[in-house]
């Protein structure tokens, strides 16, 4: 049987929006094509009114093994260049993203999931940060992103060793947001992501950019509030106990 070409596939459904990492020759490892092919498929994605929620996930056992060495064929630094602006891209996706992890998360899959606002992750589920088995300088704006999930020491631990963790461990320090059993984790994350889609995108967007750091926006996101009606509906909904029909969209920001 001809097998399946590596790519990024995506399907939209409810408001959620799932993009499926696809190379199971390899692990679903990322070729130079899927590197490149993320940034502007996130833009068409962000861009459809649509779309509430991000969910990355890989296709069937494994999240992602990293990247597909032998398909990179510029130079190191070119090749890891193309990881962090995908990466970034991700990282800067105005709404809600959701990595929902099986099997390897690993090298460049670790980073893309780390680049998600949240992390859900099947119990059988592993994690490493592997720069430190191949001579690699990880990117600083990759290691910043990793301490400030999971702070100094356990991104050094990760960094220096290249070991390899368990879903419990990185519960435990913060880099997997919840686990669950075998079997449950689509649901949950069905559940899950009805519930981002339910919500404010003015509250999500908003606070998307204050966790990020930024500083200069304060009266902006004030003046969209004012505008946008949100606030007023979510308290008339409370008051009339029915879900409330949120407006606001970033398309409008």
């Amino acid at each position: 049987m001809e097998q399946e070409s590596p790519q990024l596939a995506h399907r939209a459904a409810e408001g959620v929006a799932t993009v499926v990492i696809r190379h199971p020759a390899k692990r679903n490892a990322m070729t130079e094509t899927m590197w490149r092919s993320l940034p502007p498929l996130l833009d068409i994605l962000a861009a459809d009114p649509d779309v509430r929620v991000l969910v990355l996930t890989g296709e069937g056992g494994t999240f992602c093994a990293g990247a597909d060495i032998s398909s990179l064929r510029g130079p190191a630094p070119a090749a890891q260049d193309l990881a962090v602006r995908a990466e970034d891209a991700l990282a800067a996706f105005p709404k809600p993203t959701l990595a929902v992890v099986r099997g390897h998360c690993v090298g460049g899959g670790c980073q893309l999931a780390a680049a998600c606002d949240l992390r859900f992750a099947d119990e059988e589920a592993l994690f490493g940060v592997t720069p430190a088995k191949l001579g690699i300088v990880y990117p600083e704006s990759s290691t910043r992103r990793l301490v400030s999930l999971v702070g100094p020491a356990t991104a050094k631990y990760l960094l220096f060793s290249g070991e390899l963790i368990d879903a419990g461990h990185a519960l435990r320090t913060g880099l997997v947001d919840e686990v669950l059993p075998t079997g449950e984790l689509d649901r949950r994350v069905a559940d899950f992501t009805r519930v981002l889609a339910s919500r404010s995108q003015l509250t999500q967007a908003a606070a998307k950019e204050f966790a990020a750091g930024r500083t200069d926006r304060a009266e902006h996101w004030a003046r969209q509030a004012r505008g946008s009606g949100d606030t007023a509906e979510g308290a008339a909904a409370f008051l009339e106990r029915r879900q409330p029909r949120f407006t606001w969209s970033p398309a409008g920001d």
